[in-house]
């Protein structure tokens, strides 16, 4: 009865208060993208740091998903005599799934820990508390920036993902299955639908709002000075990875209902 009672505190005290500050920190970044002044050199800013800065992660991403997909995916199959359906399976799985989720998680590790640690020192050394005195928005400043950087960058990257993990698994399938790439090629482009390109885009866009929205929510409330900076990029990705995950589930479902 008293764990009972402990657990049900806990929630009503802690944990409802905020998620109502996370939705209200996501209402006003909305509100600022849509009415002036924006910052436009920060915006852009911040698509080169998250994104051409991410390039390089992204090509050893992508690369190596569509070879290892493709060689566990052939050898498999080849006992069944299944190895003609490698392509569609490949094609597939990066579209729907592993391109936007596989690049999110990784990229969660500099994107995500890069504007945690930034902003949070930024808190620790009341840089930000220095703008409230100027008159100026935190969340106009330093959150629609990246937010919008975020939004941009990352269904980006994950397209290139996807397009570099075809391209892995064309190597593979040429090189260890022996399937000629005008096979590979067109089954690709057979099984490879504009919804499931939208899927990889949507879901993207989502994963992107969860790791610079908590990025900066956590990062904002950081108050532990040098401390605080560090459990802060900690969080920041345990907690960004989490809701991915688990989000990706559900996204997943409703694409299926929905689109595909």
């Amino acid at each position: 009865m008293n764990l009972t009672w402990h657990c049900h505190s806990r929630l009503i005290n802690y944990y409802l208060p905020l998620v109502g500050r996370f939705c209200y920190l996501i209402w006003q970044t909305l509100k600022c993208c849509v009415s002036r002044p924006i910052y436009g050199g920060r915006i852009v800013e911040q698509i080169k740091k998250l994104g051409f800065d991410s390039l390089l992660i992204t090509v050893v991403i992508g690369i190596t998903m569509g070879l290892v997909m493709t060689l566990n995916f052939g050898h498999g199959l080849m006992k069944f005599g299944g190895t003609m359906y490698v392509p569609k399976l490949v094609s597939l799985s990066l579209a729907r799934e592993m391109a936007p989720i596989f690049t999110a998680l990784l990229v969660t590790g500099r994107i995500g820990s890069g504007m945690a640690a930034e902003i949070s020192s930024m808190a620790v050394t009341q840089q930000i508390d220095a703008l409230r005195a100027l008159g100026t928005s935190p969340i106009r400043v330093l959150v629609v920036p990246r937010f919008l950087g975020a939004l941009i960058s990352l269904p980006l990257l994950s397209m290139l993902a996807l397009a570099l993990g075809l391209l892995g698994g064309l190597f593979i399938a040429v090189n260890d299955l022996g399937i000629p790439y005008e096979t590979y090629l067109a089954s690709v482009f057979e099984t490879i639908k504009m919804r499931d390109l939208v899927s990889c885009i949507l879901k993207s866009g989502f994963f992107s709002i969860i790791i610079s929205m908590v990025a900066c929510f956590v990062a904002l409330g950081v108050k532990e000075g040098t401390r605080g900076v560090g459990n802060a990029t900690t969080k920041v990705v345990v907690a960004s990875s989490i809701i991915i995950m688990v989000s990706d589930y559900f996204l997943s479902k409703l694409f299926i209902i929905f689109i595909l």
